[in-house]
């Protein structure tokens, strides 16, 4: 049987709402492709042909992506070719402070939606298990450069 659904947009103006951040956050990185494109970001692809590979992802809606998160200035547009003109896209400062939303949306899906984590979040110099938690305003926290992202248990490296 064939499902189909309906697709909700949601509304750009928010009367009332103009400072709510989320609703804000959310017109950016608020839907499935964004947020899949800045994972595999985050795990070193760069080139338009693997971000395609990875997600399986129509050329047409990949370009869209790229070039949202490009004007919104979390994807930098970085050119590698002349002949034939290519790009890679790279993480900027803004994009890069993505990583805990991320990490917090992947630590919520390994506790309730898989049995096991493709991959564990652990701290580079000793190996302890790290996760996206609310501190006190000022706390010390861990950079992106000291922690790894590794396999999880029953998933082979790479």
């Amino acid at each position: 049987m064939q499902r189909s659904y309906a697709v909700r947009v949601l509304k750009r103006d928010y009367v009332g709402q103009e400072a709510c951040s989320v609703a804000r956050t959310l017109e950016i990185v608020g839907d499935r492709w964004t947020w899949l494109i800045v994972r595999d970001a985050f795990l070193g692809l760069s080139r338009f042909a693997d971000f395609r590979a990875s997600l399986g992802i129509a050329p047409n809606v990949l370009a869209d992506r790229l070039g949202r998160l490009v004007a919104e200035g979390i994807l930098e547009r970085v050119r590698y070719s002349e002949r034939p003109p290519r790009d890679r896209y790279t993480l900027t400062e803004k994009g890069e402070e993505l990583f805990v939303a991320l990490n917090a949306l992947r630590q919520w899906g390994d506790r309730y939606l898989c049995e096991e984590p493709m991959r564990l979040l652990r701290r580079r110099s000793d190996g302890t298990p790290v996760v996206a938690a609310l501190v006190p305003e000022g706390t010390p926290t861990l950079a992106n450069d000291e922690l790894e992202l590794v396999p999880g248990p029953g998933f082979p490296p790479g």
